[in-house]
């Protein structure tokens, strides 16, 4: 049961996230999402880094009080959430936007409709007329693209 959990908070993590992109970051609180989009921070570290701790303080949250009640369901709640923040950070952070400079070059036609996508989603530099708001789910027309392209 407690995989279960996991697996249906992880998997519910794409319509949070998408939810929280669109509305929250593309809305009030643009201004730490902003220069994520127009890269006006020079720095190693944008104010859109910050929601990593907006989002890991109710996830340890969840996973502390879990576990001090024998590792109940919020444990594994905060786990699904937890496991679904990691893979945001490696693939959106490390293979998409190359914060280290690794896993550069794939021929997956999933990681290159992904990769299209976000760039999609970062053609728009303000806040409004966004696409693409979600991180695993690829829509239909990019993962197409490169599905078809694998085939001839």
């Amino acid at each position: 049961m407690n995989l279960l959990i996991t697996i249906a908070v992880f998997i519910g993590m794409e319509g949070a996230t998408w939810i929280i992109h669109k509305y929250i970051m593309h809305g009030f609180l643009w201004m730490l999402h902003k220069d994520h989009h127009d890269h006006s921070n020079e720095g190693v570290l944008e104010k859109n880094d910050y929601f990593f701790v907006i989002f890991a303080l109710p996830t340890i949250a969840l996973m502390y009080f879990g576990s001090l009640q024998n590792y109940n369901a919020l444990f594994f709640i905060g786990l699904g959430i937890m496991l679904y923040g990691m893979a945001y950070f490696f693939v959106h952070d490390i293979f998409i936007h190359q914060r280290l400079k690794v896993f550069k070059h794939t021929d997956n036609p999933y990681f290159l409709a992904l990769r299209r996508a976000h760039k999609q989603h970062h053609k728009h530099l303000g806040k409004e007329d966004g696409e693409c708001f979600g991180f695993l789910y690829v829509p239909y027309k990019y993962f197409k693209m490169y599905f078809n392209k694998e085939q001839k």
